[in-house]
C-alpha cells in the first residue's frame, strides 16, 4: 500500500481512538490502532484494504441448512448463494486468488468458516446470502461490524442498489455484529442479495441474468476496493471493541 495513502488514514483513525471507550464502557481508551498493512486484526480497528489478492468467497447455508426457501419458486438460499459465488469467482477472473468455502451442497460450521478466513492474512472475506423477512421487503443489504471492513460493505451495497430494480422496507447498510462480520481477524461483509420472501424478488432471483447481474456488481465493488482502499468513502466509522459473536448472542 502506499505510504501516502498509509500516514493519512492511520492518523485519521488514532484521533477517532483517543476518545473510544474500551470494551465494557470503562471510559479509557481502547486498543491501538492497527497499522493498514497485510495481516490480522482482531478487532479491524484500521483502515480498510487495498492492495489485496485473494478473495475468500462463503456461500451462506448448505447441506443440511437450507437457508430460507422461498414460497413462491421454492428455491433454496443455499442454492441461489453457491450459484452467485461460482458466478463472482468467474467474474473476479483471473486478476485474484479465489478461495471458495464451499464448492458443492454440504455444510460447513461457522465457526469453521471463520478459522479457514484467519488463515489467509492479505485477504478479504465476502459472504454471500439471500434473505427472508415480513411486509413485503425487497432489495439488497450488506452487513459489516469492523472499521476495515466500512469502504468494501459500502461498495458493494452502492454496486447492488444501481442493478435491483426497486427497494422496499429494506435495511441496506448495516453495521451488525454476527460471526462472519465480527470474528474473522481480516476485512469481512456479509451480502443479503435479495428477499426471497418477496413474491417478484424471488422470481427474479430465481433468473439467471439476474443472478449475473449481481455477481458482477459485487466484483466491480471488490475490484474498486482492491484499487482504492478508502478512497471517496467518506469518514471511517469509530471503531467498536465488542467481544467476539457467539452462537448464543441474541439474533446471531
Amino acid at each position: 500500500m502506499m505510504t501516502a495513502f498509509l500516514r493519512f488514514s492511520v492518523g485519521a483513525l488514532a484521533a477517532v481512538l483517543v476518545s473510544c471507550a474500551a470494551p465494557g464502557g470503562g471510559g479509557g481508551a481502547g486498543p491501538k490502532a492497527d497499522a493498514s498493512s497485510p495481516g490480522r486484526s482482531e478487532y479491524g480497528n484500521r483502515p480498510g484494504p487495498r492492495g489485496f489478492r485473494t478473495v475468500i468467497l462463503d456461500a451462506g447455508h448448505g447441506g443440511q441448512d437450507s437457508g430460507a426457501v422461498s414460497p413462491w419458486t421454492r428455491q433454496k438460499e443455499k442454492d441461489a448463494a453457491l450459484d452467485t459465488v461460482m458466478r463472482l469467482r468467474r467474474e473476479l477472473g483471473g486478476g485474484f486468488q479465489v478461495v471458495l468455502m464451499r464448492d458443492g451442497d454440504y455444510f460447513v460450521d461457522l465457526d469453521d468458516r471463520v478459522r479457514r478466513a484467519n488463515t489467509w492474512p492479505n485477504a478479504i472475506l465476502v459472504s454471500v446470502h439471500y434473505n427472508s423477512g415480513g411486509g413485503g421487503s425487497r432489495g439488497t443489504e450488506t452487513f459489516y461490524w469492523r472499521t476495515d471492513s466500512y469502504s468494501l460493505a459500502r461498495r458493494i451495497q452502492r454496486s447492488l442498489s444501481a442493478v435491483v430494480p426497486s427497494e422496499r422496507g429494506n435495511r441496506g447498510l448495516v453495521r451488525r455484529r454476527i460471526r462472519l462480520t465480527r470474528n474473522p481477524e481480516i476485512p469481512c461483509v456479509l451480502v443479503e442479495c435479495g428477499y426471497l420472501s418477496n413474491s417478484g424478488e424471488s422470481r427474479l432471483i430465481a433468473d439467471s441474468g439476474h443472478r449475473q447481474k449481481l455477481a458482477h456488481a459485487i466484483a466491480g465493488a471488490i475490484r474498486a476496493q482492491a484499487a482504492e482502499g478508502d478512497a471517496g468513502m467518506g469518514p471511517l466509522p469509530p471503531p467498536i471493541f465488542a467481544p467476539m459473536s457467539r452462537p448464543t448472542d441474541p439474533r446471531e
